[in-house]
C-alpha cells in the first residue's frame, strides 16, 4: 500500500493515490477520463465526458439546502509529463511513484502531478462525500489544461448550471486569486535546404542540463536559467571562435515549462576541438557565477559522436543563431497596480532544429491584451528578420480582478475563522482556466484556491503535507455555508 494513503484526511489522499496510478499526461487522457467516469458510478454521482473531453459531474444538494446558490469545483486531469535523465519512466504507461520526504510528498524521478491532481482528488472526495451537507454541487475536470486550455476552449455553452465556480488550481495555501494572465502560443518555423557537411570536419555534441526549469508563470520572475538562451552565448562564439557549424539543435520539451536542458551537435575542423572543450569549460564557469545563487547543478559538457552528413548552411545557421539570441525571454514588465506581480512575459520554450526543418515555440503571457499583442509582435519580429514564418495559436484572455466578490468575502471569512489569520488575495501570473471559462459563463462569480505546491512543471515538483487539512477544512465549510439564492 502506497504510504501517502496513511495521510490526513485520507479522503483526499486515498483519491490522490489513485490518480497517482492512472496515466495522465496532456494529450493523453482516455485512461483518466474512463477512470473519473467509473469512480463516479461507483460513488453514485452523474457523471459524463462532453465533446471536449471533459468530465463533468453532478451532486444533487442535501435535503433542505436546495436553495443554496449551485457552486462548480473546477480542476484539469492532466499533468505535465517531466522526468529525470537517467528516469526510464514512460508517462503514457507507467504510475507515477510518490513518496514522503519530511515535510513533503514528491515522486520519484518525475513530476507528481499535484498539478492539479489534488484539485481533482478534492472535488472527488466532495463527490463521494456521504455527511457533507451542500447546495448543488457541479464537477468540472477539464482536458489538456497544459498544452493549451483545450478543455475550457472548448467547453460547451450551456452545459454548467452553477453559480459559483471554485478553481482548485492555485499552488499557495491562504491565497486567494481572483485574476490571473492570459496566454498565447508563437511558434516560428523554417524550412531550409541543408548543406553537406565538409568531409574532414568532425562532430562534437554539447549538452547543457542540471538547471532548475520550473513553471513558465510562477516562476518567470525568479531568474532561473532558461537552458536555450544560455546554449545560444555558447554557440555564437563557438562559431566564431572555433569555425563551428550547426547540424542540430533540441532544447526544451513543454511550452509552459522553463527548459533545463539543451543539447547541440556541431561540426568543426577537429583541431579545433579542443579550443572548443576550453571554451565550454570557460562558459560553464561563467554560467556557474552568473547563477550562484540560483542555480546550484549546472552541467555543461562535450561528447564526440558520428558526423552528420549534413548540417545548417550559414546563412540559415547565422539568421537561426541571431533570432534566437535576441528573443526576449523573461519578465517585460510588472502590473504597475500590483508592482509585485509579473504583467507581461514570454518563454523561449522549445527549439528543434534538424534534418531542414527549424521549428521555435514561445508561450508568451500578460494579464493586459494590447501588452499580449505587443509582445508577440516583438517576437513576431524578430523571428521574421530571419526568414520564418510565424504563427500564433491557443490565445486565451486574461481575468479581470473583482475584489468585491461576494464568494471571496465568504472564503476569507471561513479562513480567518479557521485559522485566526487573514487570507491573501493576489492576481497571477500563470494562467488559469477561469478567464476562458468566465467568457462562455460570464455570470459566475469566480475565485481560485488550492493547498502549497513547489516547483510544478519539474522533477522537483512538491506537495507540502500540512496544507491539505486545513485546504479540506476550508472547502467543506465553505460548501455548507454557501448563501441563499
Amino acid at each position: 500500500m502506497s504510504e501517502i494513503k496513511k495521510l490526513q484526511p485520507t479522503c483526499i489522499w486515498k483519491n490522490f493515490d489513485a490518480l497517482t496510478q492512472v496515466p495522465r499526461p496532456s494529450g493523453h487522457l482516455a485512461k483518466v477520463q474512463q477512470f473519473l467516469l467509473d469512480f463516479a458510478a461507483q460513488a453514485g454521482v452523474e457523471a459524463f465526458k462532453d465533446p471536449a473531453g471533459n468530465i463533468v459531474m453532478r451532486k444533487p444538494a442535501t435535503p433542505g439546502m436546495e436553495n443554496r446558490k449551485g457552486v462548480i469545483l473546477q480542476a484539469h486531469m492532466d499533468m505535465v509529463p517531466q522526468k529525470t535523465p537517467e528516469s526510464t519512466h514512460n508517462f503514457e504507461t507507467d504510475p507515477i511513484q510518490p513518496w514522503i520526504d519530511g515535510e513533503w510528498v514528491k515522486a520519484k524521478g518525475t513530476t507528481l502531478g499535484a498539478d492539479n491532481g489534488m484539485g481533482v482528488a478534492a472535488i472527488m472526495a466532495v463527490m463521494e462525500s456521504k455527511d457533507m451537507q451542500h447546495g448543488p454541487v457541479e464537477a468540472l475536470i477539464t482536458a489538456d489544461e497544459e498544452t493549451g486550455m483545450y478543455g475550457a476552449n472548448d467547453l460547451p455553452e450551456g452545459e454548467l448550471h452553477g453559480d459559483i465556480l471554485l478553481n482548485l488550481d492555485s499552488e499557495t495555501w491562504g491565497k486567494f486569486v481572483i485574476g490571473s494572465a492570459g496566454g498565447i502560443d508563437v511558434t516560428a518555423t523554417l524550412d531550409y535546404k541543408e548543406a553537406e557537411t565538409d568531409q574532414e570536419d568532425v562532430a562534437v555534441r554539447v549538452t547543457l542540463k542540471g538547471l532548475r526549469g520550473g513553471h513558465s508563470g510562477l516562476e518567470i520572475h525568479e531568474g532561473r536559467g532558461n537552458a536555450n538562451k544560455l546554449m545560444v552565448r555558447f554557440v555564437r562564439e563557438a562559431v566564431e571562435e572555433c569555425e563551428a557549424r550547426l547540424a542540430s539543435w533540441h532544447g526544451g520539451n513543454m511550452r509552459n515549462a522553463i527548459p533545463f536542458k539543451a543539447e547541440v551537435v556541431l561540426t568543426l575542423p577537429k583541431e579545433n576541438v579542443e579550443a572548443l572543450k576550453e571554451l565550454v569549460e570557460d562558459w560553464k564557469a561563467d554560467f556557474t557565477d552568473e547563477f550562484k545563487t540560483i542555480e546550484s547543478g549546472i552541467e555543461f559538457f562535450t561528447e564526440p559522436t558520428d558526423t552528420p552528413a549534413t548540417e545548417v548552411p550559414v546563412e540559415i545557421q547565422d539568421n537561426l543563431i541571431n533570432a534566437i539570441y535576441a528573443c526576449h525571454d523573461g519578465v517585460v514588465r510588472m502590473i504597475p497596480v500590483y508592482p509585485d506581480v509579473v504583467e507581461t512575459s514570454s518563454n523561449l520554450a522549445i527549439i528543434d532544429i534538424e534534418a531542414g526543418k527549424a521549428v521555435i515555440q514561445i508561450l508568451a503571457r500578460s494579464s493586459r491584451e494590447d501588452m499580449k499583442d505587443y509582445i508577440v509582435k516583438t517576437l513576431e519580429s524578430c523571428f521574421n528578420m530571419a526568414g520564418m514564418k510565424v504563427e500564433t495559436a491557443g490565445s486565451y484572455g486574461g481575468w479581470d480582478p473583482n475584489p468585491d466578490s461576494e464568494t471571496l468575502h465568504h472564503l476569507l471569512r471561513v479562513y480567518k475563522e479557521q485559522n485566526g489569520t487573514d487570507g491573501t488575495v493576489e492576481v497571477d501570473h500563470a494562467g488559469l482556466e477561469c478567464s476562458v471559462i468566465l467568457g462562455k459563463y460570464p455570470h459566475l462569480d469566480v475565485v481560485s484556491l488550492g493547498p502549497t505546491m513547489r516547483s510544478p512543471h519539474t522533477t522537483t515538483e512538491r506537495c507540502l503535507i500540512a496544507t491539505i487539512e486545513p485546504f479540506w477544512n476550508l472547502l467543506r465549510q465553505a460548501l455548507e455555508e454557501m448563501p441563499e439564492k
